[in-house]
């Protein structure tokens, strides 16, 4: 039923409101705009008022607060004094002394033109989304063609996903496979680095109850919502306000969840942005899903399969290019070589499977040992190698011992059960001040090693300037 408000004394003694009635209209009466102030939204379809209200020192405040709602503006004379005030509005229309039939044909009219100028206004934000969406395809598009960088791609996603649903901040967060956790992938929030190490598990805070139940969802107030994960917020001095939250899926399964923050106008965020974001998610999980299998290759060919660490196919790689900046920028890098004692005796005594869960062990202990910027592979069998780029001989030397005195303290394979204690033998050599190629470097590193190894074992053994040898005892 469509809402009329009949505004005006000389209205009101006609029988319009009688009218109205009978056809189906509900009608409101009002002797003024000052009585009608209170009750104007957006609900009304239609105000039929007398021209003489304009004169009403409440008339700015009316024409401010109907702007969107059609109006039939009777004059009971033929002048058009007056009627400058109404025309401010583009949906004001005049009407001299109605009969019945002409006032029930101009308000039908009124609607259906109200109908059609919404329906055209709604064309025209369709196109103005549609023009938006095809820019994010091009643009998305475009990265994909230069760049299969995960992090790159996902940027270039949600800057534009940012820009069309006016967010403040948005985050990314990919399913662990292992683990079934959440993780930050990526975020242009405040602090990243420290958002980035936060996991969540299936289910904990709004992000992870989206990814278990697989269903996008709006939250206008977080702090009216229990799922909501707070911690987050406080360890980065960030306020949510609202947010909406939409899982990622691939072939029906859950890959990860894309949430984006606050929106800029401080409003929250409505039906009509969660359908804009559910028609770019589709394009964003095919390019996740893409760029996630092809970082799966190219780790499959510079990891080992069992430690996870570094192969030597990119341990040479990267040796290489250690070598290329030593020279431009004369300074030094330092190879450690590292084989575990009797490591063969594990294997006899507790068989392969253990001895293949102390390598994974050994590896992650001495990541933990170094800086971010060293690499470790594993080299083969029991043996690994760490390369320390801009690492004198001496702080090599150092960062050798170091790790020797943890592989000595540390107790192995505790959750199994096992509780087992080993040594390792480490061998040390340096470009330039040892070796004068990348080839020499590993050999000299490999030969200190074993120096070690069939000596004292439990030690470090260095190649000096002079190419003579150094012996360290533990």
């Amino acid at each position: 039923m469509h809402k009329i408000f009949l505004i005006g004394q000389n209205l009101l003694r006609n029988n319009f409101a009688e009218v109205l009635s009978k056809k189906g209209f509900e009608v409101s009466k009002f002797r003024s705009i000052d009585s009608s102030l209170p009750r104007l939204n957006a609900k009304i379809d239609a105000i039929i008022i007398e021209k003489e209200q304009g004169q009403n020192s409440s008339f700015k405040n009316f024409i401010k607060t109907s702007r969107e709602i059609p109006k039939l503006v009777v004059s009971s004379d033929y002048s058009f004094r007056g009627f400058g005030v109404w025309l401010k509005s583009s949906l004001s229309y005049p009407i001299y002394k109605p009969s019945e039939k002409e006032l029930l044909y101009f308000i039908n009219r009124t609607l259906k033109e109200r109908d059609m100028l919404m329906e055209n206004k709604k064309l025209h934000e369709d196109l103005g989304i549609a023009r938006k969406e095809i820019a994010f395809f091009e643009e998305v598009g475009k990265t994909l063609t230069s760049s299969m960088e995960l992090n790159e791609i996902l940027v270039a996603i949600m800057k534009k996903t940012k820009e069309m649903t006016n967010a403040e901040a948005w985050s990314v967060l990919l399913v662990d496979e292992e683990t079934g956790d959440l993780v930050f992938e990526k975020t242009n929030g405040k602090r990243t680095s420290k958002i980035e190490k936060y996991r969540l598990k299936p289910g904990e805070g709004i992000a992870g109850w989206v990814a278990r139940e697989g269903v996008p969802i709006i939250v206008p107030d977080v702090s009216s919502d229990e799922r909501f994960y707070s911690k987050l917020d406080k360890e980065i001095h960030f306020r949510t306000k609202s947010l909406m939250c939409v899982p990622i899926k691939s072939k029906g399964r859950v890959i990860g969840v894309l949430e984006v923050v606050n929106k800029t106008t401080g409003e929250p965020f409505t039906n009509e942005d969660l359908t804009l974001l559910m028609r770019l998610i589709d394009q964003a999980a095919l390019t996740i899903e893409r760029t996630s299998l092809y970082q799966k290759m190219a780790e499959l060919a510079i990891t080992d399969d069992l430690t996870k660490l570094f192969n030597t196919r990119y341990l040479n790689r990267t040796i290489e290019m250690e070598i290329q900046r030593s020279n431009r920028y004369h300074t030094s890098i330092s190879l450690i070589f590292i084989d575990i004692d009797h490591f063969k005796n594990i294997n006899d005594n507790h068989g392969h499977l253990v001895g293949s869960k102390m390598l994974v062990e050994m590896g992650q202990l001495i990541i933990k040992c170094l800086r971010s910027i060293d690499i470790v592979a594993r080299y083969g069998g029991d043996e690994f190698v760490v390369v320390l780029p801009q690492t004198t001989p001496k702080s090599a030397v150092q960062i050798a011992e170091r790790l020797r005195a943890s592989v000595e303290h540390n107790v192995f394979l505790k959750k199994e059960g096992y509780s087992l204690r080993v040594t390792a033998s480490f061998g040390v050599a340096s470009y330039p001040e040892n070796a004068k190629s990348k080839e020499d470097l590993l050999r000299l590193a490999d030969e200190a090693m074993y120096k070690v190894k069939y000596t004292t074992r439990n030690g470090v053994y260095a190649i000096s300037q002079e190419n003579d040898q150094i012996f360290n005892n533990p």
